[in-house]
């Protein structure tokens, strides 16, 4: 209890010379548990008959005692897992239950005996971390997934994991409290990111940081919502797990996993995913083709021509096969008073045309703008398809600045033969009077009299590749 002995193979060291007898054995195995008690922190309470793919990753087995052993410093293996949750509400319940000290507490135990049980249950552990976080440790992508999605079930009331083998009803006080919602991001099964045990049992390390930021993300995309995001490799290790002997989810096909691209922080990308299990969002699986096609085309930085005509056709069909909507602009867009589906889609053709077929950019650059409003005021439009909207959008725009700056000066230079009779005149006596200048300025822009003008825009984008790199990023930098 001094700590003197932190270890089990300092513990049979020391007891060697009563260790010839067998009657000894139990009273060694007490002193194996207070030895996890007082070092094994997070890990505390694992045991080889409750976490038996976990005790096998972690822990270093004694030949002598094989239900005891000395637990690994660094991880570096790549069946270990770290799942982040974050309870939506938290805050909000507390401070609405600040005279109802009960319910606090029924929401404490909830947060700690009810997703240990069920963490235990999937055989891996869980731990409550500042106030409404769960952080999960398991030894297998299907394992940190069944038990993400069971203690969502847990705290949302669904029946998302369906096994009568994990209890995910509530018990007692707990029938009482409010739905809440869950947010939470997933990482693993890879060994160059190790999760590292600290002398107090405590976890550090890249793979706690990402599933951290990844849980952030998922809070980004849907602050009101269930979300659940997962680095690729928890992905290909789950349908590679679950090949031979499929689980639960597997079985009832309860997950479909969307390709979400890359995110970086503090200069790392992760391929991403997310795991989606609610039925109103299985539609986001029929726009899963034009996502790749983005993504790809942004990792080539094919801005010429691939990255403006793949994110029209992202957002048009997003536009097909969510449920339907109607809003309303401040102002009438090309004539259209209201926007629906059907007319979303049509503004997608439109900018497509002024992009491919018309060379007119700043049009087309401009409806990526309107777009941007519209979506923020669609109910429940896919967010991370805004937040790509917004990356390429102020691409566009910057190269936009520096095409105008450039095609006006070849409208000054070729005025008489763009601007014939009384518009060659109106256009020199215009140019004191900003308005006038502005829309004869279009004109010209639009001319067919200035050649090679897609060699113009091409050529910038070149010029200013470097500037041109896009990656979507999340938290801190």
């Amino acid at each position: 209890m001094t700590k003197e002995i932190f270890k089990f193979s300092q513990l049979k060291e020391l007891a060697a010379p009563i260790l010839k007898s067998q009657r000894t054995f139990p009273v060694i195995m007490r002193a194996f548990e207070l030895i996890k008690k007082l070092n094994w922190g997070f890990f505390a309470s694992m045991a080889k008959e409750t976490h038996l793919r976990l005790w096998k990753e972690l822990v270093i087995p004694d030949s002598k005692f094989p239900d005891a052993g000395d637990m690994k410093d660094t991880l570096q293996i790549s069946n270990l897992y770290i799942a982040m949750l974050d309870i939506h509400g938290y805050t909000q319940f507390c401070m609405d239950s600040r005279k109802n000290l009960s319910m606090m507490h029924t929401l404490d135990q909830a947060m700690n005996t009810g997703a240990r049980r069920i963490a235990t249950a999937c055989q891996a552990m869980s731990q409550r971390e500042r106030g409404d976080e769960v952080v999960v440790v398991a030894a297998s992508a299907t394992d940190a997934l069944t038990v993400t999605l069971a203690i969502t079930d847990y705290f949302g009331k669904t029946n998302i994991v369906n096994d009568p083998k994990i209890p995910t009803k509530r018990e007692g006080n707990a029938e009482a409290l409010p739905l809440f919602k869950v947010s939470a991001g997933i990482t693993g099964g890879n060994t160059q990111s190790p999760l590292i045990i600290t002398e107090q049992g405590n976890l550090a390390g890249f793979l706690l940081n990402s599933g951290a930021r990844l849980q952030t993300r998922a809070n980004e995309l849907s602050g009101k919502e269930s979300r659940v995001m997962i680095a690729k490799q928890v992905y290909m290790n789950f349908m590679k797990e679950n090949e031979k002997d499929p689980c639960a989810l597997f079985r009832a096909n309860a997950i479909y996993f969307l390709d979400t691209g890359q995110i970086e922080f503090k200069g790392v990308q992760i391929p991403s995913c997310e795991a989606v299990f609610k039925a109103d969002d299985k539609y986001k699986e029929k726009f899963s083709e034009e996502m790749v096609q983005l993504f790809g085309a942004i990792k080539e930085n094919l801005w010429e021509q691939r990255i403006f005509q793949n994110m029209m056709n992202l957002i048009a069909k997003a536009a097909q096969v969510m449920p339907k909507f109607s809003v309303t602009p401040a102002a009438s867009i090309n004539g259209m008073q209201t926007i629906t589906n059907e007319s979303f889609t049509q503004l997608c053709r439109m900018a497509t045309k002024a992009y491919l077929y018309d060379e007119d950019y700043s049009a087309a650059v401009n409806l990526l703008k309107t777009f941007i409003s519209l979506i923020e005021a669609i109910p429940n439009f896919e967010r991370l398809i805004l937040d790509y909207l917004k990356g390429v959008t102020d691409k566009y725009d910057m190269l936009l600045t520096a095409y105008l700056e450039t095609i006006d000066r070849e409208i000054d230079n070729r005025a008489p033969q763009i601007f014939h009779g009384n518009y060659f005149k109106a256009w020199q006596a215009a140019k004191n009077a900003v308005t006038v200048y502005e829309k004869l300025r279009n004109m010209g822009r639009n001319s067919s009299e200035i050649p090679k003008k897609k060699v113009l825009w091409y050529s910038l984008i070149k010029q200013k590749s470097d500037q041109m790199e896009f990656v979507l990023h999340s938290g801190k930098k």
